[in-house]
């Protein structure tokens, strides 16, 4: 049984991204709660996290799919749902209704991104932060937060959560920081002192680049811990479900390591 840990739900409007004609990048995209299980069935997938899919530059069209997410895990009990949430003060209402259901059942972690702006070391965040976080820790939550290089996603900003809040929350990093660099402050030291230190942090590797998976599960074999740590994620439909599975089992074999990627770690923080 494969477990996925971070795939979204949503069809977004086409949007004109770098100053290109308006385009819809997200061709797997799904609209519905029977199409998306649908998906789970052809893949073989025996659970999934779902978060509302987001990338146009328009915070509400990412909160709007909170209701699909909920529907989905009220559907279909493999199905745990992420809640999209936003550090931004000009979203604070929303992100008021969003934790407002966050005490429903099937819902198991809250998600950020700073993608659609905000910052975690913006002061003007912080509040919204800590009640984000507070929620969390009370109803035992994972927070999921988006990692890529540069600008308020990259890990030298994204990791300050993890040094705030990761003590008493569970926070995911998406994408192992997204790139090369993040990568390598990760998998070069950080992700292991962050485990060493008492955090509660686990990663994913999809979007990885090609050396970060087999260094990774190196890096864990070699120095004993960080195993129960890394989650299978496929990020349906930014990413492809077919090939972030060949790569993480072509890196992580399939023994304990594989176990806990594609298993284990996923029924421990949602099962």
């Amino acid at each position: 049984m494969i477990c996925d840990a971070h795939r979204h739900i949503g069809v977004l409007p086409a949007y004109p991204f770098y100053g290109g004609p308006p385009v819809n990048p997200d061709t797997t995209a799904r609209a519905t709660v029977k199409q998306l299980i649908s998906d789970l069935d052809a893949e073989g997938v025996g659970r999934a996290l779902v978060i509302p899919n987001y990338g146009v530059p328009d915070p509400a069209i990412a909160f709007s799919f909170n209701a699909l997410a909920l529907e989905a895990a009220r559907s279909d009990d493999r199905i745990r749902a992420g809640l999209w949430v936003s550090p931004r003060p000009q979203d604070e209402a929303r992100t008021k209704e969003a934790l407002a259901l966050a005490g429903e059942p099937g819902v198991k972690a809250l998600k950020l991104s700073f993608l659609l702006g905000g910052r975690p070391t913006d002061p003007a965040c912080r509040p919204q932060l800590d009640r984000i976080f507070a929620e969390a820790e009370r109803l035992g939550l994972v927070v999921h937060v988006h990692t890529s290089p540069g600008a308020a996603s990259d890990i030298d900003e994204v990791g300050h959560l993890v040094d705030w809040y990761a003590d008493r929350v569970p926070v995911h990093l998406v994408h192992f920081g997204g790139g090369m660099s993040g990568h390598i402050k990760l998998a070069g030291s950080r992700f292991f002192d962050w485990i060493e230190g008492g955090k509660r942090v686990y990663t994913d590797l999809s979007w990885a680049i090609g050396f970060a998976p087999a260094w990774l599960a190196r890096e864990i074999d070699q120095r004993g811990i960080g195993h129960d740590r890394v989650l299978f994620a496929s990020d349906q439909p930014w990413g492809d479900f077919a090939g972030e599975h060949m790569r993480m089992a072509a890196a992580f074999g399939d023994g304990e390591l594989a176990r806990f990627a594609f298993h284990e770690t996923f029924a421990a923080l949602y099962d």
